[in-house]
């Protein structure tokens, strides 16, 4: 206990105060292993340092002992958090720090099982349409509350034995990941860049909905996840200029300013736990930290990319503050010509600068979204 004493006061106490020191760890002892009411450990404890006459140790253990308390609470919580919910100690903490009205259906949620959610290939079939076929075959499915592109198979069947598979008439998307092409809302032509594209759930995605006044890059760091991306393309009878490289690495140029950015940015994959279990053990806090500063500047060198006007859409699956506003709030302080639209946004907690959508809420993954506009230059000079 004098261990745990000296942790929770600032600066040890006097020797002549040393009646001060033993009530204090007396208190302590109550606590851990005599199983005494909170109020009255506090309260019995506090008119013991007012009985000895000193009167200024009142608060002094008041303090201590309800910090102790405390900090003791949430250590067993994040144990049993551990043990019944199945999640680390670190990451239910930063759950329940992020999220305290709801951490506690984001780790339920995490442990249910995920639903096979289809993003129909509008180019080869209506979803009205598909959901016909799959009546017809005896399969039961529902349409996606939020994405017009999605449907829900009730009872999940190997994916080759659906109807269109090898027709492309469909892809594997959580119906949050379809919402990406709803919030940047290409509506004009130009250039279009997709950053960390692979494996391309959301390449394709816009593919389907693009015209020929369109022109797509799709940009990966890793050649395997290209190579999936690669055969999804030729699977969906589409295609587009892909590029292997690192996209902090991309150079700008005056002729080749992107009106339209997707960046799905690399990081914890807080919001996926449901459909990957092992992340919640292969992720580690200080991994936090890394990933944070990545995306910060993934999004600093595609800012260079954009042209005025451009809009460019930060998406993580990850429900974690440190990933998602808070590299947000970073980016903004230091481009003064950079700002967020949340006003299109009808779905998900609305946060401060974009849409956070919770594990299970809809039968969705956890994904955040950030929609970012990028004023005229004019224009910012003229506001400063």
């Amino acid at each position: 206990m004098t261990e745990a004493l000296s942790t929770l006061l600032k600066k040890p106490l006097r020797q002549k105060d040393a009646d001060i020191h033993m009530l204090i760890l007396s208190a302590l002892f109550q606590a851990k292993f005599m199983q005494t009411p909170p109020h009255a450990l506090v309260s019995e404890n506090v008119e013991a340092a007012r009985s000895l006459k000193k009167e200024w140790a009142c608060k002094l253990v008041n303090a201590v002992l309800r910090r102790y308390l405390k900090e003791n609470q949430v250590n067993a919580l994040d144990s049993k958090t551990h043990f019944d919910c199945n999640h680390p100690p670190w990451l239910a903490a930063l759950i329940r720090q992020d999220w305290p009205d709801d951490w506690e259906s984001i780790l339920m949620a995490n442990n249910a099982h995920p639903p096979l959610t289809l993003r129909v290939n509008s180019q080869r079939v209506t979803r009205s349409e598909y959901l016909e076929t799959l009546i017809e075959k005896n399969i039961e499915a529902v349409s996606t509350h939020h994405s017009p592109d999605g449907v829900i198979i009730k009872n999940p069947i190997p994916l080759e034995s659906l109807p269109g598979f090898h027709e492309g008439h469909f892809s594997v998307q959580d119906e949050a990941a379809q919402l990406s092409r709803l919030v940047l809302n290409i509506n004009k032509p130009g250039l279009i860049l997709d950053a960390c594209a692979a494996p391309g759930g959301k390449t394709t995605h816009l593919l389907e909905h693009l015209n020929e006044e369109n022109s797509l890059l799709s940009v990966d760091c890793d050649q395997d996840r290209m190579k999936r991306l690669t055969k999804n393309l030729a699977r969906l009878g589409m295609s587009c200029e892909t590029l292997i490289a690192d996209a902090t690495q991309l150079n700008s140029s005056p002729e080749k300013n992107y009106g339209f950015i997707l960046l799905d940015g690399p990081c914890s994959a807080s919001g996926v736990i449901r459909r990957h279990p092992d992340i919640r053990f292969h992720r580690r806090e200080a991994d936090i930290v890394k990933l944070a500063e990545k995306q910060l500047a993934l999004l600093e060198r595609l800012w260079h990319l954009l042209a005025d006007n451009g809009k460019l859409l930060y998406v993580t699956c990850s429900i974690l503050r440190a990933e998602n506003d808070n590299v947000i709030e970073g980016f903004l302080e230091e481009n003064s010509d950079a700002e967020t639209d949340t006003g299109s946004f009808l779905w998900g907690v609305k946060t401060k600068h974009g849409r956070q959508i919770l594990p299970g809420v809809s039968n969705m993954d956890g994904f955040y979204f950030s929609l970012i506009k990028k004023r005229n230059k004019c224009h910012v000079q003229l506001a400063k």
